[in-house]
C-alpha cells in the first residue's frame, strides 16, 4: 500500500536527511519548504532513483496562516512530520515582538492548526502518525534562547495532550528531542562555541542528520506500534 508523508521543513538538514530515508524505504512524500527552492530541487533530484511520488509544496510558516497552503495541497496522507524551524539567539529583553510571533507561528501556531486541518485524513483510514522534531531545549531550557525553548516546550506538551486525544482513534503523536545536530544552522556558531558543546556532550560529538532520521523512521514503523506520546531524545546523553 502507497504511504504518503508530509515533511514540513524538508529543505533543512534534518528535513532532507528524513525525506531521503523515507523515500529510500519507499514512502511518498509531500516536501515543504519557505525560501530555499533549489535546497528542495537538488533533493528531489536525489530522490528520483527510489522512484516514488515526491511533491513539493511552498509556504511561508511564520505567517500565521501559512498552514492553509499546505493543508489545501494534501491529498492522501498517513503520517506528518513537523520539521519547519528557526531560532532565535539573544536576551530576552531584545527580543522584537515579530521575531516572537515568527517563531511561535512556525514551532506552535502553524503546526497545531496544521495537524488539525489533517487529522480528518487520518480519522477516514483509522491511522496516523504525527511526529514532532522538538529540541532539547523545550526539556530543559537554554540561557539566551528562552523564546526558543519556550516554543519548543509548548510542542512538547502539545504532543503529549493530543496522544492521549487520539490514541483510540489508531493515531499515535509522538515528538522527538535532538541535541546538538551537525547541520548548517550550527554555521553561526564560531569553531571554539561548537567545539565547548561538544565537551559537554558525553559521547563527544554532534548528532548526525540521519540519526534523527532514523528515529522518525522508528516512530513511523509498526516497531513503535504501542508508543505514543512520548520524547524520544537523540541527543548523546547531553540532556537525560
Amino acid at each position: 500500500m502507497r504511504k504518503f508523508v508530509l515533511i514540513t521543513g524538508a529543505s533543512g538538514g534534518i528535513g532532507q536527511a528524513i525525506a531521503y530515508h523515507l523515500a529510500e524505504s519507499g514512502y511518498h512524500l509531500y516536501l515543504h519548504y519557505n525560501k530555499n527552492e533549489k535546497s528542495i530541487r537538488e533533493l528531489l533530484e536525489r530522490l528520483n532513483q527510489f522512484g516514488g511520488e515526491y511533491i513539493p509544496i511552498q509556504a511561508n510558516l511564520t505567517e500565521a496562516d501559512g498552514y492553509k497552503k499546505i493543508s489545501s495541497q494534501i491529498f492522501s496522507l498517513d503520517a506528518i512530520i513537523h520539521c519547519s524551524g528557526n531560532s532565535y539567539y539573544g536576551l530576552l529583553m531584545d527580543l522584537t515582538q515579530e521575531d516572537l510571533e515568527a517563531l511561535l507561528n512556525v514551532h506552535v501556531l502553524n503546526p497545531v492548526l496544521l495537524s488539525r486541518d489533517l487529522l480528518p485524513k487520518f480519522l477516514h483510514k483509522g491511522s496516523g502518525n504525527i511526529i514532532m522534531i522538538t529540541s532539547i531545549w523545550g526539556q530543559t531550557g537554554a540561557a539566551c534562547e528562552a523564546a526558543y525553548s519556550a516554543a519548543k516546550g509548548a510542542q512538547i506538551s502539545f504532543v503529549k495532550a493530543l496522544s492521549k486525544e487520539l490514541a483510540l482513534n489508531g493515531i499515535r503523536v509522538n515528538a522527538i528531542a535532538p541535541g546538538a545536530v551537525a547541520t548548517p544552522m550550527m554555521e553561526g556558531f564560531t569553531e571554539d562555541e561548537v567545539e565547548r558543546i561538544r565537551f559537554e556532550i558525553p559521547m563527544g560529538r554532534l548528532a548526525r542528520p540521519e540519526e534523527i532520521a532514523h528515529a522518525a523512521a522508528f516512530l513511523l514503523s509498526d516497531k513503535a506500534g504501542y508508543i505514543t506520546g512520548q520524547v524520544l531524545a537523540v541527543n548523546g546523553g547531553w540532556y537525560t
